[in-house]
């Protein structure tokens, strides 16, 4: 198969998601995500996957979304198409098969319960992205080599390695507070760490929303602003 790039509109990530809902996506793109090859840049741009019923699943890439095309499982579909899959020509018209991908996919069927609003995992790259990549000991931003997962409470102490437990630290900063917590090491937070819903982790996660896909997620997130989120 081969694909055609319509103009993707894209919005930068990366951030926290409540600072997200400030930003228009129709304004915001990624220099570096134009730069790249045009392989490349297909390759990376992930469609949204929902239920029927519109309930948000996780992202997709554009084969498993052709994949539901070309077996009739798409319910409905959002935004315009973003994508063109050119496939096989036909020999009785000598026309060749074309899918028109949107961004936003809901296929048939419902998922099932335990699929819905997971508990996204804890790994340091979506740890670095809810931080927005700042060390929240002295506010500084790092590039993620320079950035380690910080226990709020020592596990020693017997914290816990869980979302609510867990900041970016840059490697003085994490030397510096040791085997101590904030208190102990007179190192006060500058936002209470938090567990992210599983639409927050989506936009975290992608550093390559299309704007269709920014406004829906938008439109999924909590509709009073997070206090954990506030610097204290």
């Amino acid at each position: 198969m081969e694909t055609d790039r319509a103009n993707l509109r894209l919005v930068r990530t990366g951030t926290r998601a409540a600072d997200l809902l400030a930003r228009d996506p129709a304004l915001h793109s990624t220099p570096e995500f134009a730069s790249r090859p045009a392989t490349d840049r297909l390759n990376a741009v992930r469609l949204l996957s929902l239920d029927a019923h519109g309930r948000v699943l996780d992202w997709m890439s554009w084969q498993d979304a052709a994949c539901l095309y070309a077996r009739g499982a798409v319910a409905w579909t959002l935004g315009d198409p973003c994508l063109q899959v050119h496939g096989g020509t036909c020999r009785m018209t000598g026309e060749q098969s074309l899918l028109e991908l949107h961004p936003i996919v809901a296929a048939r069927g419902h998922a099932r319960a335990h699929a819905l609003d997971p508990t996204p995992a804890l790994t340091n790259a979506a740890l670095f992205a809810r931080d927005a990549y700042l060390c929240l000991y002295c506010g500084h931003d790092f590039p993620r080599p320079q950035l380690t997962r910080d226990h709020v409470l020592p596990v020693s102490k017997g914290g816990r390695d869980v979302w609510e437990n867990v900041v970016a630290a840059c490697f003085h900063c994490n030397s510096r507070k040791g085997n101590r917590t904030p208190q102990q090491a007179s190192m006060p937070l500058l936002a209470v760490p938090y567990r992210p819903s599983w639409v927050e982790h989506l936009i975290l996660s992608n550093r390559n929303i299309l704007a269709d896909q920014m406004a829906f997620l938008k439109a999924q997130l909590p509709k009073r602003a997070r206090p954990e989120l506030a610097v204290q």
